[in-house]
This record gives C-alpha cells, structure tokens and sequence, in this order.
C-alpha cells in the first residue's frame, strides 16, 4: 500500500497522472479495465444464457427462508413506528429550520479530510446532508448522509472510471471509520455535480443553507404495503442462496443480478414519484437495509464468484 501512495504521490499533478492514478486503484486484485469490484476478468458465464422470469428452490428447501435457518419474521425486526413523520426535524441536528454549528463544524472537517488524503486534488463543489436527518422522517435508524459534490469532468472524461474510484474511495473510508454525531453513523458519499440527488431535504453544510427545504406530508406512510414487498423481495434472496447450496451458480447469479435491478428500479421508481422518501418503494429498500438483505446480496454474489473461478480462500458459510 506504501508503494500505491508513492506512485501517486509522484504522478499526483498531471492529468495523465491522474488518470493513470485512477486507473492502479481500480485495477487493483488483479482485475484489469478499470473495474472496481476487485475481482479478476473472467469470461462471462452468463453470455447467451436466457434469463428465466423466476428462480426456484432447490428440491425439499422452503420456499420462504434458507435452509435451516429461515429467520425471524419481517415484522418482528422492524416497526412501522420507526417510519413515523415527525413533528419537527431531529433537534440535535438542527435549531428549527437552520443546522446547529455543533453539527455542521464536524461535518465539513469530514468532508475535508476525506477529500484530503485522496492521492490528487479534488475541488469540492458543495457538501450536503440528505436522507431521513435533513427531513421529517428520521429515527434511531437514521445516518448522516453526507454528500461530497464533485464535478466529475474535471478529474477524467471517462465518467465510471472516476466514478468507480470514488465509489472505492468512499467505501475504504466508511470501512476503516467509525463515526458518529448525536450517535447516528457518518456515511459519505460522492456525487457528480449536477446529478440531481432525488430527495425532498438537501441543506448545503457548506453554505449553510437549504438547496431544497423539506415539506411534511400529511399522508400516512403505507407501511403494510412496503412490509409486504420487502417480504417478497426477501424470499427470493433466500430462493437464491438455496441455489448457492445446491451449487448451480450460473443461476445463482442470473438471480442475484435480477434482483438488484428489480431493487434499483423500485426505489428510482419511488424517489421519482410524489411522495419520494415516503413512497412504498423507498421504504421496502429501507426495510432490506435495516434487515441486512441488501449486504447478504452482496456477500452470496462475491460467494456465487468466488465458487465459481475457484478461489483458493473462500468464505463457506453462506446463510
């Protein structure tokens, strides 16, 4: 790692340097491209396979749960309470409508820092909270989402190159950190600027000031409905870990792919509609993140992988 921050440290003001920069963090675990998952190139062993509308179980595993262990009840883990429209916005974040300097002081010494120890200089657009603390529905369930705005362009014109080294970037730093304000976890965030976060509370921490203030619905949220979807979308992931068992991993990633676009879409489709942050969809994402479902999809995909090409150091348990 010393030897990676030398390289840059030496290539850290040139633009091919930077690209080149760019390039040696997302090429890293042998992978080449600029893909930066960390995973090696592999032929696709999905290519020209036909994607089936459903995956089932393998023969006498239930349906509903993995194997041996399905679980405890949705209901039992989460509770509609905790999607409640508050009164006011969190009052140890914010005095009234405006962010306390408490908060916001630490805030930007995060964003900053984060900034500052990338291997080349990044000029920060605007750094923003969003999410459930810089609206009305927050709860003990709720993070700092704090954006840092960049403007892509400047850095590289290939936008997922760059984007999949802050995309890196960012996850390290939330890894190897663990901080808190008011007791709710700091997580950071990079976004292109002009992107166009979709959410009805974006306060800019920079310049103290709300780029979209927040309204309080009056509308109840529908939580039963969102409840019943998160369900669903749980028992296929529980179908898909049966297929890892059975060890048809081809279909376990055919699945496992599915399934992430089926999320991606219902919670764009959500943000996008009126209600936003309290539609049906975003709050069934929300139940899969507070369950665990969304990382135990990312932990059977890196299993169906690792099975696959025959790593040599594999985490065998699979839930």
């Amino acid at each position: 790692m010393d030897k990676w921050f030398r390289f840059l440290n030496e290539t850290r003001s040139s633009p091919a340097g930077i690209r080149r920069s760019i390039k040696t963090l997302t090429d890293m675990g042998g992978n080449t491209g600029g893909n930066p998952t960390g995973y090696k190139r592999i032929s696709d062993p999905l290519q020209g396979k036909e994607d089936k509308d459903d995956v089932s179980a393998p023969p006498g595993a239930s349906g509903g749960g993995s194997v041996g262990a399905p679980g405890p009840a949705l209901e039992e883990e989460v509770e509609a309470d905790s999607f409640r429209i508050n009164d006011e916005l969190e009052p140890r974040i914010w005095d009234g409508m405006r962010m306390k300097d408490e908060i916001r002081e630490p805030m930007l010494k995060i964003a900053k820092n984060f900034i500052e120890g990338l291997p080349f200089d990044v000029k920060i657009e605007d750094i923003t909270l969003t999410g459930s603390l810089a609206n009305y529905n927050w709860s003990s369930y709720s993070d700092v989402d704090l954006h840092i705005i960049v403007d892509f362009s400047k850095i590289d014109e290939n936008y997922d190159l760059v984007k999949g080294f802050f995309d890196n970037a960012r996850a390290r730093w939330n890894d190897k950190h663990n901080i808190t304000l008011k007791g709710y976890d700091v997580e950071i965030y990079v976004e292109n600027v002009g992107e166009g976060h979709k959410s009805s509370g974006v306060y800019s921490v920079m310049d103290d000031k709300w780029n979209i203030e927040p309204n309080k619905y009056d509308d109840s949220i529908d939580f039963e409905s969102a409840r019943r979807k998160a369900d669903e979308i749980e028992g296929r992931v529980n179908r898909t870990n049966n297929l890892l068992l059975a060890g048809d991993y081809q279909k376990a990633l055919r699945a496992i792919d599915k399934l992430k676009r089926k999320i991606r879409n219902m919670r764009r489709a959500g943000l996008e509609s009126k209600k936003q942050e309290f539609s049906v969809e975003n709050i069934a994402f929300k139940i899969l993140r507070r369950n665990g479902i969304l990382d135990r999809l990312d932990d059977l995909k890196t299993d169906a992988y690792d099975f696959m090409v025959g790593i040599d150091e594999v985490n065998n348990e699979i839930y």
